[in-house]
Formats: C-alpha cells, structure tokens, sequence
C-alpha cells in the first residue's frame, strides 16, 4: 500500500504538470499568472513562411584569408629582419602560398619563422633555392570552412531575429550550403534583404561620464515620454528612436547600446544599457580573425588577430584608455565589454570571460563571441539557390487533414478497446488521453516546432501506446483462463507482458536515434517526437495504467474489471 501511494503521487504529480505545460496551448493567459506561458510552436509546413536555401561563398572566403595572410607576412617578416623577396598566394582558394627569398640563409630565417608562429597552420610542401611553399593543413582548412558556415549562420540569425519570427530554423546543409525556414513569415522580400546584408562589427570605448542609474533614469523617461518599449519594437528601431530622443541628455559623441543578460531568454527581458564612444574608430575591417583560445588555468578566452593597420589603431586604442572597457558590438548588440587593462600592442589581444562560471557555460560564450566576431570581420557572400513560398491556406489545409485522420484513427481505436477490453480497455483510453496530453507537454516545455511528420509521429504513438495495454490485457485473459485470481491476473499480466512491451519500445526507440543522428529536417522532426511518444507511453499506458488498476483493486476494494 505504501509503494501504491507514492506511485499514485507520482502519477497525480506527472499528469499535473502535463496539463500545466499544455493549458498555455488552448487558453489565452497573456495578462494572467500561471507557472509557464510556453506555446507549441508550428513548423513551416503547417503555418505556412518562407524556405530558402543558401549558397556560402565559403572558397571566397577563404581565398580572403590567404591574401589577408600574404599581407600580414609581408609586414611581420620585415620586423623580424628576414629579407624576403616576395610573398603571393599561388591558389588562394587553398591557401597556398609562395615566398622568394634571394639566399640560402634568408631561406633557413623563413623556415625558422615559419616553424615557430605557424606551426599548426601551415605545413611546407615544397622548397628550392629561392623559392618555399606552404599550404594550410588540411585540419585547419576544413575547421576554417566550418567556421565560415558558422559564421554565415550567426550572421543569418541575428539578421532574423528584426523580424520576432518564432523558431525560426537556421541549418547547415553539407558543406557549403544553409537552410533557412521562417514559419509564418509573410514580408519575404524584407528577409531575403536582412539575410544578405553583412553584420556591422564596432569597438566602441564605454564612457565613465554619466552614472549607470542616471541612464537608466534617462531611457525610462524616454519611453514614458514616447509611449515604447524593446518590447513593442524591433531592436534595431528601438535603438535609433531611443538616441534619437536622448540627443543632448547624453554626452556629444556617446550612443546608448544594449547587451543581453546572461540568464535572459530575449533582450527586452534582461537588457542592459551601456553609453558608448562613437569617436573610436575601429570596426570589422581591422580584425583578421577570432577564435577560442585558453587561458593560464584551462579557462576558455576569445583571442583576436588584427591586420596591420587594425593592429596599430587598436594598441594607441588600448594605450589611450587603461583602466576603462572596450565594448565588442555586433549590429548595435553589446556582446562583451572586456576592460582593458594594459596597452595592447603586436595586433593580438584576448577577451577573458572572468571567473566563477561554469566551464561549459564559459565554452559557449567563447564560442558565441568568436563566431560573432568573425561573422563581422570575414563575410561570406551569399548566393539564393533556391526559394519556396508556402501560404498559409496551403499550410492550414495539411493541418486539417491530419488533424481529421488523426481524430478518425484515435477515435476508431478508443471504441475498439471500449468494445474489446469493456473496462479494462476504457482505462487503456484514459491512460491513452494522458499519454497524448503528456507528448504535447513534452514538446511545448521543449520549445520543439510541430511539423506534420511530427503529427505523423503521435499517430504512430497512439498505436504502438494501445499495443501496450493489448499485450497486457491478453496477458491478463491467459491468467484468468487458466483459474488464477483476479488480483493474481493482473499482477502476473503486467508483470509477464513488460519484457515484450519494453523490448517493443527499446528497438523503436533505437531506430528513432538512428534516425534523428543521421536525419535531416523532417526526418529529424519525425524522430524527436517518436522518442518522446515511447517516454510518453511508458509513463502513461504502462505505468499510470498499472497504478489505476492497481487503486481500483486494493483501495476501493472493486472485485473484478471486466477484460
């Protein structure tokens, strides 16, 4: 009795919570208190939006880099006394280069250099008297490309979110190539024009001549006196309109930007102002690359290469301004404001990310700052390969339809049960109910998107859920034609049907991981949903069944249920 009772409060405590993550989905709760306001979201095929697919221009990019590199050779080489002829990029777009040197002991200097600053690199491929080659290792080629993907996604990403496009998905598609679906979107040119444009990168100095709360005193004025908010507008024209109505409240040559809070979901949830130096002077087009690096103790950092006139801006910057933050600002977004705390000179420099994080956490947003970094200092052009426009009748019209066959096929099997099992199947159709409330839960707490495979999906739970409760009430039928009791039937029906039940989930669930390791789009959707209806369906028509029957026999003292 006692193992009933904390099965019953696990059961009561589990169906709670379904209902609580469900509620938000069919009840308006806006202006109302409830512990979560998540909503299911929709996927492309159903409300209808825009899908794209786009070219990386990511040999290009690469090419940018060789040549970036035969530059910054040039310039280093000269400082270190090694008096090469020339240097040029034999096949930029695999990175080989060429450098001349007029002697033999000029040859062995370059070697020498070479050895020691590009070591992981670049791997010689060929040398003669005059004449040495090098060529990117394959390694870091192919990390390189990646991080040119990456960066074009960020890039795509921040250009989307103007829009408040609810999970919006942003997919590599082999090597060269992304995906973009934006569900619900309508205004398609608008995006295609945001996704091409390059993000802006700025390094702006924080100004120290105006109080946090004074600021913050100043902006919530501006929004009263205005009647707006980040939360009304887009960020971007919430900015603009916010400095504009601030000119001559903050200082001449100042700008007011925001950063995300760390634990804030979006920006108008935990913004923070920074006033910022407009008279810097040094963007995107000084930086060579950003990448994560680690520190004295193993702790993740985000280390910066200059070109060679960015690297002479940003030392006198540096120099200039010790003791005060530097803002890394990435389309008017405040992504880190590192304090600087000596000159930096020789065109590197470091963001440290402080202490008292967790490692993981730290490692993302190095990561995060990286990769915003490069997608504003190394923009890859990108090139629309193909464009479909789904409307929102065509996308309502699928819904419909599998709305309808998935009421059909439920419906058709709740009354079979109802007439096979009589009552025993009545409660294979409740805890079928709370299997199907318990996957939708599931997937709005996830914030997972609903395609129609995913509709496919909980079909398919649906039957592989009543399979369940099949085996046991067979099971059960054995039992008591062979003479047992009733509560002896029941016991040994659970107990002798579980090795097939759990078997049938376990290689379902299987193929389901395989599918969503090695799948794509909707093969992916498909295969997240299986995986949740097999959790949902252990816990619902397995367990919560056994725990009903289980109250009905030895609390309420009921006799026999008809199967």
């Amino acid at each position: 009795m006692e193992s009933l009772r904390w099965r019953s409060i696990f059961a009561v405590v589990g169906v709670a919570l379904a209902l609580i993550w469900v509620t938000p989905n069919v009840v308006n709760l806006e202006n109302k208190w409830w512990p979560s306001k998540a909503k299911l979201n929709f996927g492309l095929d159903i409300q209808g939006g825009l899908h794209l697919v786009m070219g990386v221009d990511v040999q290009g990019v690469v090419a940018e880099s060789a040549n970036r590199l035969v530059a910054s050779l040039k310039t280093d080489l000269a400082k270190e006394n090694i008096a090469v002829s020339d240097v040029k990029t034999l096949k930029p777009a695999e990175g080989e280069i060429t450098v001349t040197v007029p002697d033999a002991a000029t040859k062995e200097k370059a070697k020498e250099y070479f050895a020691k600053n590009y070591a992981t690199v670049l791997q010689e491929m060929n040398s003669t008297d005059t004449e040495l080659t090098f060529r990117y290792f394959d390694a870091h080629l192919n990390d390189y490309k990646q991080k040119v993907i990456h960066q074009a996604i960020e890039t795509i990403r921040n250009r989307i979110d103007e829009f408040g496009v609810a999970e919006p998905s942003i997919t590599q598609q082999g090597a060269n190539r992304i995906l973009v679906q934006l569900p619900g979107m309508a205004d398609a040119e608008r995006a295609k024009e945001l996704i091409n444009t390059t993000a802006k990168l700025d390094f702006m100095i924080v100004s120290t001549e105006m109080p946090m709360q004074s600021l913050q005193s100043l902006i919530a004025d501006a929004e009263k006196a205005g009647a707006y908010s980040m939360a009304t507008m887009k960020y971007s024209e919430y900015v603009t309109r916010l400095n504009k109505d601030l000119q001559g409240k903050i200082p001449e040559k100042t700008v007011v930007y925001f950063e995300k809070s760390e634990n804030a979901a979006k920006m108008e949830i935990g913004a923070i102002p920074f006033l910022l130096r407009t008279d810097t002077n040094l963007d995107g087009g000084a930086l060579d690359d950003a990448f994560v690096s680690y520190g004295q103790y193993g702790e993740p950092e985000v280390a910066l290469t200059f070109n060679s006139s960015g690297a002479n801006r940003f030392a006198d910057l540096t120099g200039g301004n010790v003791g005060k933050s530097m803002a890394i600002v990435l389309d008017k977004v405040v992504k880190s404001a590192p304090n600087i705390k000596d000159r930096i000179a020789g065109g590197r420099a470091v963001i440290t990310l402080g202490g008292g994080r967790d490692r993981q956490k730290g490692m993302d947003e190095a990561k995060m700052i990286a990769t915003a970094l490069r997608a504003g200092a190394l923009p890859a052009s990108l090139e629309q390969l193909e464009e479909r426009r789904v409307g929102p009748s065509l996308g309502s019209d699928s819904i419909q339809k599998a709305k309808m066959g998935s009421y059909i096929g439920a419906l058709l099997i709740l009354i079979f049960m109802a007439v096979y099992y009589k009552s025993m199947g009545v409660i294979a159709d409740i805890c079928l109910g709370v299997n199907i409330l318990s996957v939708f839960a599931l997937l709005t707490s996830l914030g997972a998107t609903l395609t129609l495979p995913g509709i496919a999906a909980i079909a398919l739970t649906v039957g592989f859920a009543v399979d369940a409760n099949v085996l046991i009430n067979e099971r059960i039928r054995e039992e008591i034609a062979k003479g047992s009791s009733w509560k002896h039937a029941i016991q040994e029906g659970y107990h002798r049907a579980m090795s097939a039940i759990v078997d049938a989930n376990i290689t379902t669930a299987a193929t389901a991981v395989v599918l969503l390791y090695f799948g794509t789009g909707p093969v992916r959707g498909f295969a997240v949903n299986l995986v949740i209806g097999v959790l949902t369906t252990m816990f619902a028509n397995v367990f919560v069944s056994k725990v009903i029957v289980d109250t009905l026999v030895n609390k309420f003292g009921v006799k026999k249920l008809s199967v």
